[in-house]
């Protein structure tokens, strides 16, 4: 009698204890008993009534026990794997399993791992929490009785999204594949670029109650050490129910989170991830994200694109300059304009001050109100092309500018040339996707600037946001670095693109244990001419 009253009492307290870390308040691990029976009543009430959650039980005959049991959740593990590699050789062959362990002196599970399966990864926990956990990522658990062990098998093998040409950042002469939602398919797509022995993943999970599964990628004896510790301090800091994207990460470690400008990188191609690692940085996937994070994120990082290092070195630099320009008009333009138009109207040329003025005849609202205006209406278009279906977006987007625009001119709202700078300013904007959160904001402070203080209240918001870039880290690295503090080598790859044999080392400011890249001196030059190989012999 006491004997019973002993094993429902430890079997309520695992089951509170199990029930707790369900609830994320889970403290200690609770071991799996060697009553299978019970151990399986423990996973029905923490996994609970979900007609998701298989629990499969396996009889050597009729009149007995269970013996065995097989635990997996439908839609997340491989059913070719779990019918033919698992449940196949088990369920034919289960008496002479149970006769062989039997005279071999070994258990149950110890012979259905060495002998039976045929599957590669297998891990043996004592644990209930971690069949719990392991289960819900997509393993499948095999208990048996009189074992207080279970073996755990990665047969994961949900449906996936194909790799796909990058919708975003694209790329002319450059690679067309993509990261997916599959954290697995992911870490290959970069395995396959970078076959070095030292490229390293850690896995961890995060988020209390989605578990996701998250991996910081980096090389070792590229990538500094105390850049991967204060990147571990910063994800084990993180204590939130779920993270569903990295720019839910993003957001928890960045340095400067009050900051309209990112500290933290993003991409969703590999070949830009891998040539961050190898110049010394670290990436973080994340299962059920098609972005990788890098950090740490320098300001110049923004104006290069990957077709820079695939074209010719002056017409990349070329290219860099136009989107330097580009940058500055989208962020300028509307308040100098602006500026001008009120405060000194003098600095424009005459025949373009009596044209502006012509067309400014008649308007009822200040130029400034009017500038305000059209920026605001160009956000709503751009929001709603965005997020109305593609089919429609495009069109939405498009024809309501031409549409509105027109309008607003024939109906003596705004003037034309008005509508010149927004119209330029809204194209300006798309030739720095990183910055365009960053120059959207700035554009308006700019413009009420402008209409307040003319041009010396841009210069004031121009030397308060240089000041504050001036200020930034991400991750301890100056955010202007090489430009401040000045690396004159490391210039060789900001506003000017150098050849690919001139890059001959790491960016000194990620203070890389290697610092070398490649060899110097691999200039191509032109092979002699027969005449100089002759008087050469």
């Amino acid at each position: 009698m006491s004997g019973f009253l002993f094993k429902k009492l430890h079997f309520k307290r695992m089951s509170k204890d199990i029930h707790k870390k369900a609830a994320g308040h889970f403290n200690s691990a609770v071991s799996l008993s060697k009553n299978l029976e019970e151990n399986l009543k423990i996973l029905r009430e923490a996994l609970g009534s979900s007609n998701d959650v298989i629990i499969r039980e396996i009889k050597i005959s009729p009149h007995s026990n269970v013996d065995a049991a097989v635990i997996y959740i439908d839609g997340l593990v491989d059913r070719n794997l779990l019918n033919h590699d698992i449940l196949q050789p088990l369920m034919f062959n289960l008496q002479m399993i149970k006769d062989n362990a039997s005279h071999n002196h070994t258990s149950l599970i110890d012979y259905i791992k060495s002998s039976v399966l045929n599957v590669g990864q297998i891990t043996v926990v004592h644990d209930i929490d971690r069949v719990i956990a392991q289960v819900l990522t997509g393993h499948i658990a095999i208990l048996a009785e009189g074992v207080s062990r279970a073996l755990l098998i990665d047969a994961k093998g949900w449906e996936t999204r194909r790799i796909e040409e990058p919708k975003n950042e694209l790329s002319v002469r450059g690679s067309k594949e993509s990261f997916t939602e599959t954290l697995r398919t992911n870490t290959a797509l970069l395995r396959r670029k970078i076959r070095d022995p030292h490229l390293t993943f850690q896995s961890l999970q995060i988020g209390e109650r989605s578990k996701t599964d998250l991996s910081i990628v980096y090389i070792k004896g590229i990538t500094p050490e105390n850049l991967i510790e204060e990147i571990n301090q910063r994800l084990q800091r993180i204590d939130t129910d779920t993270i569903l994207d990295v720019s839910y990460i993003e957001q928890f470690i960045e340095d400067s989170p009050n900051s309209l400008f990112p500290t933290v990188g993003s991409s969703e191609r590999p070949d830009v991830v891998v040539a961050r690692i190898l110049e010394g940085r670290a990436a973080i996937l994340l299962d059920g994200s098609p972005m990788a994070l890098v950090v740490p994120f320098l300001f110049i990082e923004g104006f290069q694109n990957p077709d820079d290092y695939y074209a010719r070195p002056f017409f990349a630099t070329l290219v860099r300059w136009i989107r330097l320009l580009g940058y500055l008009l989208s962020i300028y333009l509307p308040g100098i304009f602006v500026s001008l138009k009120t405060f000194h109207p003098e600095l424009f040329p005459t025949q373009l001050l009596i044209s502006v003025a012509a067309a400014r005849e008649g308007l009822p609202l200040p130029v400034v109100l009017e500038a305000l205006l059209m920026l605001l209406l160009f956000e709503i278009l751009r929001e709603a092309g965005l997020r109305m279906p593609r089919s429609l977006g495009q069109a939405v987007s498009i024809v309501g500018a031409l549409v509105i625009g027109q309008a607003a001119v024939s109906a003596g709202l705004v003037g034309a040339p008005m509508v010149i700078v927004i119209a330029t300013t809204a194209i300006a904007s798309f030739l720095v996707i990183p910055y365009a959160d960053s120059g959207t904001l700035y554009r308006f402070i700019m413009t009420v600037a402008g209409g307040l203080l003319g041009l010396f209240g841009i210069v004031l918001v121009s030397l308060e946001m240089l000041s504050h870039l001036a200020s930034l880290r991400s991750l301890g690295v100056a955010y202007l670095s090489p430009v401040t503090p000045l690396n004159i080598r490391g210039l060789r790859d900001t506003f000017i693109r150098a050849p690919l044999w001139a890059m001959d080392s790491r960016p000194a400011s990620l203070d890389s244990p290697d610092t070398k890249r490649q060899s110097s001196g691999q200039m191509p030059r032109p092979p002699k001419s027969s005449s100089q190989q002759g008087d050469t012999q």
